[in-house]
């Protein structure tokens, strides 16, 4: 079977952001897709986790097999291995055999108790504030050669671009939604200020003064309190609409 190229790959990586319903699904999918992509250029089953670092704090995002997620997520808890330490140095980092390599001890033990014999850190550059990681685990030692490193390298630089559209596009999606509930609400409150108005003959300043200070006297919530407003002079619950 020929290679895929690297704009093969790059619209495979697009697809999945398309298929996706947020950043979880994306990463689960793009695990699988790393895990294959290695499995077959080292000919040998490779399992793959991903490791999400924002704000500092890295976290076990998803994985292409349950193992593959505890295994990165162990990583995690223990503060060591591979991984991390491809976050820190932005390159790859291998872990060539479990039972002579002498770094990470702790971590070692754990992956040779889950059958795991090597190991390959890839990092993903996505900005300032964030940064991803492929964490490749093998059952065999010596199977991350340098044609298999070159490749995760290779797969790693397009599924950078990729995640740091998906991200983008979740936090624009985000802020739609913030500034949507902003607007509801912003109706919400407008709504009750006219009811004021009426019922007190008085500006629209003079109407959201006072609901203001009845806010603050009840400790409640602006929009809450103007819900109730609203609630007093309908016949039911009153659903505000905005369409963006």
């Amino acid at each position: 079977m020929a290679t895929p190229s690297k704009d093969e790959q790059f619209v495979k990586l697009h697809d999945l952001i398309i298929g996706s319903t947020n950043v979880s699904d994306f990463l689960t999918e793009l695990s699988t897709v790393a895990a294959a992509t290695l499995s077959e250029s080292a000919g040998t089953h490779i399992e793959c986790g991903v490791t999400l670092r924002r704000r500092k704090r890295s976290t076990t995002v998803a994985g292409s097999s349950e193992r593959a997620r505890e295994l990165d997520a162990l990583e995690q808890d223990l503060g060591q291995g591979p991984c991390l330490t491809a976050l820190e140095s932005m390159s790859f980092v291998v872990l060539p055999d479990v039972a002579t390599d002498t770094r990470w001890p702790e971590y070692r033990k754990v992956l040779a108790e889950n059958g795991c014999r090597s190991v390959l850190g890839v990092p993903l550059a996505l900005d300032q504030n964030q940064s991803a990681a492929l964490n490749f685990f093998a059952d065999e030692p010596g199977v991350f050669s340098d044609a298999v490193i070159s490749r995760a390298e290779g797969f790693a630089d397009l599924a950078g671009r990729a995640l740091r559209l998906a991200l983008r596009i979740a936090d624009a999606q985000n802020l739609a939604e913030d500034l949507s509930a902003a607007m509801q609400n912003r109706t919400t409150i407008d709504l009750a200020c006219g009811v004021i108005m009426a019922q007190n003959r008085c500006s629209q300043d003079e109407a959201i003064a006072l609901l203001t200070k009845a806010s603050s006297h009840r400790n409640q919530k602006l929009r809450d309190l103007a819900a109730e407003v609203l609630a007093r002079v309908s016949d039911g619950a009153v659903n505000t609409h905005f369409e963006p």
